[in-house]
């Protein structure tokens, strides 16, 4: 009822201008998807190239997710805000920031705010978030088309053969595909099963909502993409999938008669990124949002195992914070790191409530990290689960002595003193040894599963395997809570410390350009423009579903 009564008012406002009552008014909030979106927003470098790459491999601008919602929340009410105007164009974010957005974006017009969409091209990602729009309009050639969802992966074994280069994966879990390129020619039949429901579980839901949003069956959106029928602007319109076709000046008048007027500097317009600066983190006790971001490793400058964990601990410490969210947007990584992490996180868990909120995926290490939090709220196309371990080691004995005429050899005070290091294979008592190893990490693994979230053994071995679940699943199988964005997850946990007053306060804190590299010239380290790690040997790994190079390895 919410859509139709915004889609009378946008064609009472233009069809009959005279009706001064039904003007909007205040401000456009202009939305840029062409805006690269991230869990934490970004400070630019104060030094790029001519083509405007950063220099060292850091990131330009960004802008957080998180406040990106608590504007549009805060938009919502709002009366000097009117409406949203979304150049959907360029779309720089990923999948499960989308729906995220989406879902502000849906509330902000059920406050019967209308929301206008508008752009050249539209893909799988430009349309799932256009679509929610309460008008869709498109340039008159512009084009594009939904494809549906799909991944690429390499296979290395025919290569690595050809050079002699031997890799011995150990692994619990029949879907712990990661180390599969480095033996295997093509994807094995278990891989190949997860990614087709994996992949399908997600597209459901995305096309499930773009047809509801537009008012069409499911089975037909699903079929024009499967029969490539939409491609030009006209396509588009003929479906319904759009609500019009316009140039840039006709977008620009419909606007202004949206509020009455023919005069484009009578409409006032504020930037999102301006607009989200401006609003305030809130008053009171903390509520502390808490980012784990990237892979899990000892050291680094991602998630580091003990360096995290102090964050932690002073969140449990600080007797502001009353509560915390766990943001987690990790593939997983090195298995003491995570280890140590999700013991600070127990701690924590013990004195405060700490509600578990996924990004774009929580998956292996990630999800181990956060298994224990009171509460576990994840998107539609979250990437979680990948409850396995792998380890490999490569050995390269074969390679240099095939191109480049080496030999290597070994001596020892005992049997095995060489046993994984890069120039010798494994014998069978040492890959038993390591088989050893793997098998306790995934009981271990599992038992955390089991204790977190209220399951058996059997029960979490039965959806663990190393497979990978989205979040629309992992509410189906027991794996997670409730599906919500960042936002439902700071109110959640807010309630659960008994807060109606609250500030947001988000953590680890972030260093300023200057000063990360000012402290990293103090430690005598370089700007790094490849993050390259050469410590050699197994790493017992619980790691990404979708790796393509093992960069524990240095080969």
């Amino acid at each position: 009822m919410k859509r139709i009564a915004v889609a009378l008012l946008l064609s009472i406002v233009v069809i009959l201008p005279g009706q001064a009552q039904n003007f909007l008014k205040g401000k456009v909030l202009k939305i840029d998807m062409s805006d690269t979106v991230a869990e934490k927003g970004s400070e630019s470098t104060p030094f790029t190239l001519d083509l405007g790459l950063p220099i060292g491999g850091f990131d330009g601008s960004k802008v957080s997710l998180l406040s990106l919602e608590r504007a549009l929340e805060k938009a919502a009410k709002d009366d000097d805000i009117a409406m949203v105007y979304l150049n959907y164009d360029k779309l720089s974010a990923g999948t499960a920031a989308l729906e995220e957005l989406r879902e502000c974006l849906a509330r902000f017009s059920a406050a019967g705010k209308p929301v206008i969409a508008y752009g050249a091209g539209l893909s799988n990602g430009s349309y799932y978030i256009a679509s929610v729009a309460d008008r869709v309009f498109m340039h008159p050639k512009g084009s594009g088309t939904l494809n549906g969802l799909g991944t690429t992966q390499f296979f290395l074994k025919d290569l690595l053969d050809t050079l002699g280069v031997e890799v011995q994966l150990i692994r619990h879990g029949k879907f712990k595909s990661a180390g599969e390129m480095y033996i295997r020619n093509s994807m094995s039949p278990e891989n190949r099963r997860q990614y087709e429901e994996l992949e399908e579980s997600v597209w459901s839901c995305m096309v499930e909502q773009m047809a509801a949003s537009r008012g069409i069956k499911t089975e037909d959106l699903r079929g024009w993409i499967a029969g490539l029928e939409l491609g030009t602007a006209n396509t588009w319109m003929e479906k319904g999938l759009i609500d019009g076709l316009k140039y840039k000046d006709e977008l620009e008048q419909y606007i202004c008669h949206l509020f009455g007027t023919t005069d484009p500097d009578k409409v006032g317009r504020v930037d999102i990124r301006e607009y989200a600066s401006k609003v305030k983190a809130g008053s009171g006790d903390k509520v502390a949002v808490l980012y784990a971001d990237g892979e899990i490793a000892r050291e680094g400058n991602q998630i580091a195992g003990e360096k995290f964990a102090r964050e932690v601990e002073k969140l449990r410490k600080d007797e502001s914070v009353k509560a915390v969210v766990f943001r987690v947007n990790s593939p997983g990584g090195e298995v003491v790191a995570a280890d140590i992490i999700r013991r600070e996180i127990e701690l924590l868990g013990k004195e405060k409530p700490v509600i578990a909120s996924y990004g774009a995926y929580a998956a292996s290490g990630g999800y181990l990290i956060s298994a224990g939090c009171r509460k576990i709220i994840v998107d539609n196309a979250t990437l979680t689960g990948s409850i396995g371990v792998f380890g490999m080691i490569p050995n390269l004995g074969g390679a240099v002595k095939k191109l480049l005429k080496v030999n290597v050899e070994t001596v020892g005070t005992d049997p095995h003193a060489g046993m994984g290091n890069l120039f010798q294979g494994l014998n069978e008592q040492e890959q038993a040894w390591y088989q050893k190893e793997i098998e306790g990490i995934y009981s271990d693994f599992v038992n955390v599963v089991v204790n977190g979230r209220g399951m058996t053994y059997e029960q979490v071995d039965e959806i663990a395997q190393g497979r990978v679940w989205s979040g629309k699943d992992a509410l189906v199988n027991g794996l997670a809570d409730e599906r919500g964005i960042l936002l439902d997850a700071i109110k959640a946990a807010a309630s659960e410390a008994g807060l109606s007053k609250y500030k947001v306060v988000t953590y680890p804190q972030q260093k300023s350009f200057m000063k990360a590299m000012r402290e990293d010239s103090r430690k005598g380290k370089d700007l790094p423009l490849v993050n390259t790690l050469t410590e050699p040997g197994f790493k017992a790994m619980a790691l990404m579903p979708f790796v393509t190079f093992d960069p524990e390895i240095a080969l």
